[in-house]
């Protein structure tokens, strides 16, 4: 029996000790009572019954002598275990562990009945009288309890006593038939236990006249079928014993006295009905196992569901928090790939060459090269690095890894020049492809040669450098000038190219500490109370499988253990092949394959097929020149229409303008989200509000100002807040300015359009 429920047992007393029962408690004592009763390979017969019921003398008259003590007053007061044994003995167990042994049962008038002032001895802690008796030598116990409605104390000890019982034989007073306070021991120490294996025992009906026999009879009847037994079929619940005649039949030998006593008939049924259920014990104990397994798992879950639901709520808003992370970190990642990446393509030396050499060289022939370095490369630098650093910014906001730095990247020196020799003919101006719009040379040359320089400039710019590759001998000073200073804007640029790039690829290296999200681990708030929590849950679930195990019914399913808090690691990878230094070979392939690079602060005229003579061209060069003074400030103020396919932004460029608008949205989103405290709750909000329609307007004026809205919007009124997102931008995709440049009249027709569109992606949004 130890071996066969072993582990239930275990898993009972380990649910016990979880439950940190107080040791007195009835719930405590019931669950070491089931425990004691499962590895018990005896079957325990319980003689159950209020005080002066005839208790002890019926157990006396079935031992055949006065084993136990007998009074007309309440006497037993300890559970006494009677099992077989060769001789007549008693073994007394006190609280300390003493064990007293004594031939005979005269020193349980000692240890086991009440004292003078009818207590129960406290320091008693179980009492067992060995008997010679055949019945008891088939593995059988009898239980001689305390009466019950006499002592709280008692009752208590009966109670708990009563769960180790495989049956319980309940003594009634014929004279007073099931008294209120039996039935609701009969419910509440029985039924309510799962203890159904009871046979009641009517005594003292003798001491009635034959009429009250009969009606007492017919009473007990009803009683017994009321209750639904557990026992073998074909066996009766209900038997008549006149327990102190039934005694002295047997003291004195009489079997008919016995017979008539209806002793022996009870005998008989009795060791029948053990017989059966001997070899049939599960059916008998596992029911009150049940019980009380129920009442611990209620209790467990007690335990569990609230740290559960506690622990549930921190992951899931853990996990909120790292989804929101590891959507920025991706978000980031691409947003400073992108920006650096752009930021190098700019600084690619081609690019620098192709944009700013023109400007750079009219600038330093101008003696303007320090204002152009502010003005125009500098801000469009700031603007490249600065949205390259903001991404930085704001991984160090989400994640607290490593703080950036700000990215600099210094202009070199100013270029300076060495003019060639003046030659002795300043009216060298032969090459009227090189004259352009233009003044203020006169710092350097003075007068029209300085605007001949400037118009070099453009125009070798924009000449075919195979067609230079020698030196030309009739070259006119200007030209020569003018290669000077695109010579030196070259070197700077080249300069500022290769330390721009060098620096940048740095940056791009520590942004891998920066763009950097690794949670490994959970937090230790969680991971102590899933350490709580994962105890319970050890021991429920295994309480369950022992259950299962046994055949015993559970209501319960095992609990799952929460996943686990996410683990992310994420960082940003450098991207080194994106920053190509150009050497001066590749700088010098880059400038010859431009076949046509135009100045985009001047127009350019271009060279005349057929060359004039030398006189020819220095008149036309003369006259040229006066016309552009009178004309023209200055190279860098006149700015021609801007062709219709040449400044335009491409659809794709402002397709990115709005990708990146979205992406600052998403991640102003995640942040006000990280800041809420319910933030996995906003989550589902703001989906539930983007498939929802906007509020409602309260006034008619509202109402048709928001109908208007939805019609801009080319939206069927009361639209969700998606579709009115995806509407917009679809329209400024199609309506944005920038995509009309160069056509003055639909350039304002877009403006007009966008005010409307935005004016009413306001009111939808905001309402």
């Amino acid at each position: 029996m130890q071996q066969q429920y072993g582990k239930l047992v275990d898993s009972l007393k380990s649910a016990s000790a979880l439950l940190n029962l107080e040791r007195k408690s009835q719930f405590n004592q019931d669950v070491t009572s089931i425990c004691n009763y499962l590895i018990n390979p005896s079957f325990r017969i319980a003689v159950f019954g209020p005080f002066n019921h005839g208790k002890s003398t019926l157990l006396n008259a079935m031992l055949g002598n006065r084993t136990l003590p007998i009074d007309l007053i309440p006497t037993t007061g300890a559970a006494i275990t009677v099992k077989y044994g060769s001789d007549v003995r008693t073994r007394i167990m006190l609280v300390d562990g003493t064990e007293i042994y004594r031939s005979g049962t005269e020193i349980l008038q000692q240890f086991a009945i009440l004292d003078g002032n009818r207590q129960m001895r406290k320091d008693v802690a179980s009492v067992e009288v060995f008997c010679p008796h055949p019945f008891l030598e088939t593995g059988v116990e009898f239980l001689d309890l305390p009466g019950t409605n006499d002592r709280e104390e008692q009752d208590s000890l009966v109670r708990e006593q009563l769960l180790s019982a495989d049956l319980v034989v309940q003594l009634l007073d014929a004279r007073k038939l099931m008294t209120l306070g039996e039935r609701e021991n009969l419910r509440d120490w029985l039924l309510d236990r799962g203890i159904k294996t009871v046979i009641f025992v009517a005594n003292f009906i003798n001491l009635l006249e034959p009429e009250e026999q009969k009606q007492v009879q017919n009473r007990l009847v009803f009683v017994a079928e009321s209750f639904r037994a557990d026992l073998p079929p074909g066996f009766s619940n209900l038997y008549r014993v006149d327990a102190l005649p039934a005694l002295r039949a047997r003291l004195k030998g009489d079997v008919a006295e016995a017979n008539s006593s209806g002793l022996v008939a009870f005998e008989t049924a009795l060791q029948n009905i053990v017989g059966i259920l001997q070899q049939n014990r599960g059916s008998v104990r596992l029911p009150r196992v049940e019980a009380i397994a129920t009442q611990i798992q209620q209790s467990l879950k007690a335990k569990i569901d609230p740290i559960y639901n506690e622990v549930k709520s921190i992951v899931d808003k853990h996990n909120a928090k790292i989804e929101i992370k590891d959507k920025a970190a991706n978000l980031i990642k691409q947003g400073f790939a992108t920006s650096i990446s752009e930021l190098g393509d700019w600084l690619s030396l081609p690019k620098l060459l192709a944009k700013y050499q023109a400007d750079a060289a009219v600038a330093l022939a101008e003696n303007n090269f320090k204002s152009w370095q502010t003005n125009t490369l500098k801000k469009d630098l700031n603007q490249l690095q600065l949205a390259t650093v903001k991404w930085l910014y704001q991984a160090y906001e989400f994640f607290q890894a490593q703080r950036p730095e700000d990215l600099l990247i210094p202009f070199p020196s100013e270029p300076q020049i060495v003019l060639p020799p003046k030659p002795n003919n300043h009216s060298d101006l032969s090459e009227t492809g090189s004259i352009a719009v233009g003044g203020g040379i006169g710092w350097l040359l003075g007068g029209p040669v300085g605007a001949a320089v400037v118009g070099s400039i453009s125009y070798l710019l924009n000449k075919n450098i195979q067609e230079q590759e020698g030196k030309s001998a009739n070259e006119s000073y200007h030209q020569e000038v003018a290669k000077v200073c695109i010579s030196a804007t070259e070197d700077y640029l080249s300069s500022f190219s290769s330390q721009g790039l060098s620096i940048l690829a740095a940056y791009d290296r520590k942004a891998e500490k920066v763009i950097y999200l690794e949670v490994s681990q959970e937090p230790l708030e969680i991971a102590n109370k899933r350490q709580d929590l994962q105890r319970f849950q050890n021991i429920f679930n295994e309480l369950l499988q022992e259950l299962e195990k046994a055949k015993i019914t559970v209501n319960y399913q095992p609990y799952q253990e929460i996943p686990k808090s996410k683990t992310i690691n994420t960082r940003y990878l450098p991207q080194p092949e994106k920053f190509k230094i150009y050497p001066e070979a590749q700088k010098n392939t880059a400038k010859n394959t431009q076949k046509k690079v135009e100045s985009p602060r001047q127009q350019v005229s271009t060279a005349p097929k057929t060359s004039a003579s030398p006189r020819s061209e220095e008149v036309a060069q003369e006259k040229t020149a006066k016309n552009t003074q009178k004309k023209v400030e200055s190279p860098r103020q006149q700015v021609s229409p801007p062709l219709e396919n040449s400044t335009s932004p491409r659809p794709e460029e402002i397709d990115a303008k709005f990708h990146n608008w979205e992406l600052d949205q998403e991640i102003a989103r995640m942040k006000a989200e990280m800041r809420s405290p319910g933030s996995q709750t906003n989550k589902q909000q703001n989906t539930t509000q983007n498939n929802k329609a906007p509020n409602s307007p309260k006034t008619q004026m509202q109402k048709d100002k928001i109908n208007r809205a939805y019609s801009i919007l080319g939206l069927q009124p009361n639209a969700p807040l998606s579709e009115i997102k995806q509407a917009y931008r679809t329209l400024v995709k199609k309506w944005h300015p920038d995509l009309f440049v160069g056509k003055p009249q639909q350039q304002k027709q877009a403006e007009e359009k966008m005010h409307l569109v935005n004016e009413a992606y306001t009111v939808l949004t905001e309402s």
